[in-house]
């Protein structure tokens, strides 16, 4: 099949028998449903983009498995360059929707699945890597969307998966038939679950003695019985069932996440690619942890140009562009973007190839460019709050704005500029405010936070993954402790 386009892509969707629920209703018709619809514009980019011969290297490539042309959210990475790509094609998605286009973790996921399952079968003589391979060539004859399933609910984080209370607080396996395993579990903050074709499970922690149930890894439809999708609720979404489309902000695009349960799931062993190895859990876990922090130096800066470009217009409209301390304030919103998408592309660079043959992003590189990514983005918002004035957080609605008379006032009275209408300002305004203020979920700067892992996540990889013993000794050797290099022979 060749690769879908957006509205190919669109279709595809309406084909799936979701079990999705939304505001404490089922959702039959989700891909029209306004609040959803926004999100599923957001992956359909993705697909456009293929079919742009600007971007057709950045959105495409060989894939690794058959040769032919498939889209790179389902390619392995075969360079340091594939990883690249990565990274400026998802500063060019950033760009364009403003938002997670949700085909992040999917991409990431089959990369740490594929170099682990390889390393599995040379160790224990399974046959994952094969299943994973043909499970993949699948996806891609197909063109299918990827969701990765990592993050579980976790239940009491003081307690490992094996011994908590509730069993089911880590997705497990239940059953082990002759023709496949019987799943239950639950996985929160799905990004993209409702907008793909497959989910592909990942353990999200090291296991230990007792956990072999919970050491797995496996693909199932979105649509597969005893799949259960709750939408998640995001801040100011009902203004999208109201008339107009001003009040919304970013109209076109948003992200999504659920939370979703796997209800005593069937999962085929040619699906199965691990299933209680325990030991390769935290290896699975460390490496797409890598990637998708590597991801964040992409996208973030991408979301991040276009909250510059607002709160640059909004400078102009206020008519305080050319003011010193706004110029100050725009330049420090432009270098900390380009110091997340720097660590970003670092970390592509230094990259490494597995013994699976695919390529691995640097892992301390990539976790401090995901640290960077909790801090930055928070700023990156306040700047622009900042610029954009007080009354981003008491601006009428756009009813008041289209009402025969009160509009009339709102018009004179919210005006900047003379030579700018007020509506381009009051729309400049919601954008802001959507991008800030988290309307679009997941929102710029809580996801900045926690998206990929905590900070405390990442400050716990940078430093297992810094050689301490090499600084220390060069500490010690130019301090004459140990003995110092000579300079000449």
């Amino acid at each position: 099949m060749s690769l879908k386009t957006a509205a190919e892509y669109i279709e595809s969707l309406r084909q799936l028998k979701l079990d999705l629920y939304l505001l404490g209703e089922k959702v039959e018709n989700w891909v029209d449903n306004p609040i959803i619809r926004p999100s599923i514009n957001a992956v359909a980019m993705t697909y456009k983009v293929a079919h742009e011969p600007k971007n057709e290297d950045l959105a495409t490539t060989d894939s690794m498995l058959t040769g032919k042309k498939v889209n790179r959210f389902n390619a392995l990475f075969k360079s340091t360059d594939d990883m690249v790509s990565k990274v400026k094609l998802q500063r060019e998605l950033g760009q364009r929707t403003a938002c997670c286009f949700q085909r992040c973790v999917g991409l990431d996921g089959i990369n740490a699945v594929f170099s682990t399952t390889y390393e599995i079968d040379q160790k224990h003589g399974t046959e994952y890597h094969h299943r994973f391979r043909e499970w993949l060539k699948y996806v891609q004859d197909n063109d299918l969307c990827l969701q990765g399933a990592m993050t579980d609910v976790k239940g009491n984080r003081a307690v490992a998966p094996s011994k908590q209370t509730d069993p089911d607080m880590f997705v497990h396996v239940v059953e082990r038939r002759s023709d496949g395993i019987i799943i239950r579990g639950a996985k929160a903050s799905q990004t993209g679950t409702v907008n793909s074709h497959e989910m592909l499970i990942m353990p999200t922690l090291r296991m230990r003695e007792g956990d072999e149930d919970y050491s797995l890894s496996c693909a199932i439809p979105t649509d597969a019985e005893g799949v259960h999708l709750i939408y998640g609720r995001q801040p100011c979404d009902t203004r999208k069932l109201e008339e107009g489309d001003i009040d919304v902000g970013n109209y076109s695009f948003g992200g999504q996440e659920t939370l979703t349960i796997l209800d005593n799931v069937f999962v085929p062993w040619d699906r199965v690619f691990m299933c209680g190895e325990l030991e390769f859990a935290i290896m699975m876990v460390e490496r797409f942890a890598a990637y998708h922090r590597q991801s964040y130096g992409g996208c973030k800066p991408g979301i991040g140009d276009v909250l510059i470009g607002a709160a640059a217009s909004m400078a102009d409209y206020n008519g305080t562009r050319r003011a010193p301390h706004i110029r100050e304030k725009l330049g420090e919103m432009i270098h900390l973007t380009e110091t997340i998408h720097a660590c970003g592309l670092a970390c592509a660079h230094e990259g490494w190839k597995t013994k699976s043959g695919n390529y691995q992003s640097n892992i301390l590189l990539a976790n401090v460019c995901k640290h960077n990514t909790t801090r930055f983005p928070y700023e990156l918002c306040r700047l622009a709050e900042d610029i954009a004035g007080g009354i981003l957080v008491t601006l009428p609605s756009e009813k008041d704005f289209r009402h025969p008379v009160m509009g009339k006032y709102i018009d004179k009275y919210l005006k900047g500029v003379p030579d700018v209408p007020t509506e381009h300002r009051i729309r400049m305004l919601t954008l802001i405010h959507s991008m800030t203020f988290g309307q679009i979920a997941p929102s710029y700067r809580t996801e900045s936070l926690h998206g990929a892992g905590s900070p405390q996540a990442q400050k716990i990889m940078i430093e297992r993954e810094t050689d301490m013993d090499l600084k220390q000794r060069l500490a010690r050797s130019l301090a004459g402790i140990d003995e110092r290099e000579a300079v000449t022979a």
